[in-house]
Formats: structure tokens, C-alpha cells, sequence
């Protein structure tokens, strides 16, 4: 078994990585497509989440007594999923080593033969109407601040109602255009030889066509964050379990500015691990809180616009702006006086090891390979990240905290059902 590293793309434009681990015993299999959310076209909002539900052709008899592809994977004793994101989906299956040519020829019927009927394009808008109304019931928070701090954004679920309008020639149109070879990556990660992996995919996955070219100004480019005179910008409130503020600052671009980034990924490391609790324990108003870094706090799991997201619990009667006074109280804490080396090491630690977790797991190289390579084709690879996060120093930090509190601002209310419950659920004072 040849155990180098492949990557490289076959001549229709696919993209090809493969990470052999000889003895692992599993094989994580990634296709990863640079079309998400953003490409939704007008009036038809969800239609790239749709597609994607529509990549899991359910049981048909022509399926004959294997069943449909989830059946297929999870009877080879493996697993299978997708996300949809504002820029790329991603479709990872993981499965014993000895399943893995099995796999790949899977994954290409499905692309080579899609074609969904009319009651499975309905079942499915239904099964995603059900996870909208899940995730507004989540609040939306994410969603919220996205639209304020980048207007026009939106989010990657869709809209019910614009989602039953869709048709089977739109999704065919929508699939056709942007599920082309050369618009997706395919990443191997276990026990996979790649010279016999390349021969498969070549074999397997030749016969895409390539499809037209997205028409120009049909995937519409998210709009700038607002770089104008620093602004708070107040956002309708949310309803949400308990009482609280949800706080949203724009990232920088991973790619244009990776330091100054990685420099707010540090940060939320430190204020969430740190300077929030300390905030919890010496003021009564806030009972708890919390800091994500990018798109529901994968980091670096998109291209630009992405989101800093600061979400405070607060005791009944507080009211968001004793969200807002902690959040900048902290914020103004760092800006004046970094952090101690104690202190960072502990965040980088933190950090360093969530980069080893997501190396150690086959299905999370899998998707960071595919993501690096289409996302982030002109930045170091994930092996780069430990090594770049390393580097951050405390005054790097402290400039990102002071960026934050002369940048602009989203505030969203989180309004809880009756002020008169005491928060419960998402952690208690010490």
C-alpha cells in the first residue's frame, strides 16, 4: 500500500485528496461543493439545503433490496451526514476501509443519477419546514446579527413558505449548474491506498458533465461589513428560553487578514474560558454567558462574512443592556492590559487541542480537507493552523479587543416567555 499523499484533479476538474492511515480501519469519505446558501436564488430561499436533502435518495424499488444510499452506508456498518453553510456543502460518510471502493461508487450514482420526483421533493420540503421552525425556536441568533452586521445576509436553512414553491426543474436547474466537477472537492482520509483510490474515482466519477458556469450575477456576493462610523445596531428581539442579549461583531476575512482572525479566535478563547466567568461571579445581572467564533462557532468553517458572537443570560428585570455593559467591561479589560502568559497559554492550549481532535478524527480531516481546498485554496492547510495559532502573541489580542469596541455592533434581545422564571439551563454561578 502506498502510503504518500494524493491530491491533484482529474481532468473533468474534480478535485482529489487522499491521507492514507494504514491501520486505521475506517475510511472517511468528503465531498465537499463550493455552493451554498449565498447561491439561493431569488424567491426560492433553501434551495441549496434542499438539494442537499435530496442527495439521500430514499428506498425505491429500483433500489432493489439494499435500499436507498443512508440504507446502503449504514448496512456496510458506516455512517453518513451533509451541512449546508452560506458558502459550500459538505457530505461525509465514514465506513469500515474494506467498504471504501463501495463508497465511492455511491457517492457517484447519486450525483450521476439525480432526479427527484415530485412526492419526494415534497416530503423533503416538509422534513426541512420542520427544521426551520426548530431552528427559530433556537432563536436565530446567528441569523440575526448576520443580517444586521452584513445586510442581506441570510441564513442557510431557507424560507417554508418560498420552499414550497419549488419544482423538480428548479432544483434540476439549480443542481446542474453548481454540483459541476470542477466546483467540488473529494477527500479521503484512513486506511485508503491512493494510487487505488485515484483509479476508482477516475473510473467512478469520469462521466460528470461539467455543466454550465454559473450565470453571471446569479450567486449574488454578500454584502461588505459595515465599515462606517462605529455603530451599535439594534436588531428586532428574539424569543429565547431565558432573558439575555445576543452581542455580534464581523470577523475579519481568513484569508486577507488570517492573523488578525486568529488573533479573535484567541480572544473568544480567552473570554469564554476566563474573563466571562469572572464576569458571572461579581455581578449579579448576568448568570451566565457565552462567546462562539464563527458560523455557529465552527471556525474557519467559511469564507468571509462570518460573525464573533457574545450570547448573555441575565437575571429577570437586568435587561440587555446589562449584557452589553459586562460584554465591554471585558472587552475594555483585555484592551488595556493583555492577558498574562498564564493566561493565554491556557487559551492557546485549548485551542491546540481542539486542532488535534479534528486531525485525530477522520471524519473531521475529511471535511477540513475539502473545506481548505475550496475554501481557502491560497492559505496554508489545516497542518499550518496549530503552528499559526501558536504564534499569536497577547498584544495581538488585546489590538483584536480594542478592534471590537471601536467596530460595529449588533444587539439582539432575547426576550425569555414570562419574566417571572429564573433562568435555568445554561449554567449557574459558582
Amino acid at each position: 500500500m502506498s502510503t504518500s499523499p494524493y491530491g491533484g484533479r482529474l481532468p473533468n476538474g474534480l478535485g482529489l485528496s487522499v491521507e492514507p492511515r494504514p491501520g486505521a480501519g475506517l475510511v472517511s469519505v468528503a465531498l465537499t461543493v463550493a455552493v451554498g446558501g449565498d447561491a439561493d436564488p431569488a424567491g426560492l430561499h433553501g434551495t441549496a439545503h434542499l438539494v442537499e436533502h435530496l442527495m439521500f435518495p430514499r428506498a425505491a424499488a429500483s433500489d432493489g433490496p439494499d435500499g436507498g444510499h443512508v440504507a446502503r452506508v449504514e448496512g456496510a456498518g458506516g455512517v453518513c451526514n451533509a451541512e449546508t453553510h452560506r458558502d459550500h456543502t459538505v457530505f461525509h460518510t465514514t465506513v469500515p476501509a474494506g467498504m471504501l471502493t463501495e463508497v465511492l461508487e455511491w457517492e457517484a450514482r447519486r450525483l450521476l443519477t439525480f432526479a427527484p420526483t415530485e412526492s419526494v421533493l415534497r416530503t423533503e420540503t416538509s422534513v426541512i419546514a420542520e427544521e426551520i421552525r426548530g431552528a427559530a425556536a433556537a432563536g436565530g441568533v446567528w441569523e440575526a446579527a448576520l443580517a444586521a452586521l452584513h445586510p442581506g445576509g441570510r441564513d442557510a436553512f431557507g424560507t417554508a413558505a418560498e420552499l414550497a414553491g419549488a419544482t423538480t426543474a428548479d432544483v434540476d436547474c439549480f443542481f446542474r449548474r453548481h454540483y459541476r466537477p470542477d466546483a467540488m472537492v473529494l477527500s479521503v482520509v484512513g486506511e485508503a491506498d491512493p494510487d487505488r483510490v485515484a483509479a476508482s474515482v477516475d473510473r467512478f466519477f469520469a462521466g460528470l458533465p461539467t455543466g454550465p458556469a454559473p450565470a453571471p450575477g446569479s450567486t449574488p456576493a454578500p454584502a461588505p461589513a459595515r465599515t462606517a462610523a462605529p455603530a451599535t445596531i439594534r436588531t428586532a428581539p428574539l424569543p429565547s428560553p431565558v432573558s439575555g442579549a445576543a452581542l455580534g461583531h464581523p470577523l475579519p476575512d481568513p484569508v486577507l487578514d488570517r492573523s488578525g482572525y486568529l488573533a479573535r479566535v484567541v480572544l473568544a478563547e480567552t473570554l469564554g474560558r476566563t474573563r466571562l466567568p469572572r464576569l458571572t461571579r461579581r455581578d449579579p445581572r448576568i448568570v451566565s454567558a457565552l462567546v462562539t467564533c464563527g458560523y455557529h462557532g465552527q471556525w474557519l468553517g467559511g469564507t468571509a462574512p462570518d460573525l464573533l458572537l457574545a450570547q448573555f443570560a441575565t437575571a429577570p428585570g437586568a435587561g440587555p443592556q446589562a449584557a452589553a455593559d459586562g460584554w465591554r467591561e471585558v472587552l475594555t479589560e483585555l484592551a488595556e492590559r493583555p492577558a498574562d502568559p498564564a493566561e493565554h497559554r491556557r487559551a492557546l492550549n485549548a485551542l491546540l487541542l481542539a486542532c488535534h481532535r479534528r486531525a485525530d478524527s477522520l471524519t473531521a480531516r475529511s471535511v477540513s480537507l475539502g473545506r481548505a481546498a475550496l475554501l481557502f485554496p491560497t492559505a496554508p492547510g489545516p497542518d499550518a493552523l496549530p503552528g499559526d495559532l501558536a504564534r499569536v502573541t497577547p498584544a495581538e489580542v488585546s489590538a483584536a479587543a480594542r478592534a471590537l469596541l471601536s467596530g460595529p455592533c449588533s444587539v439582539t434581545e432575547l426576550t425569555a416567555p414570562t419574566a417571572l422564571t429564573a433562568p435555568t439551563g445554561i449554567g449557574e454561578k459558582r
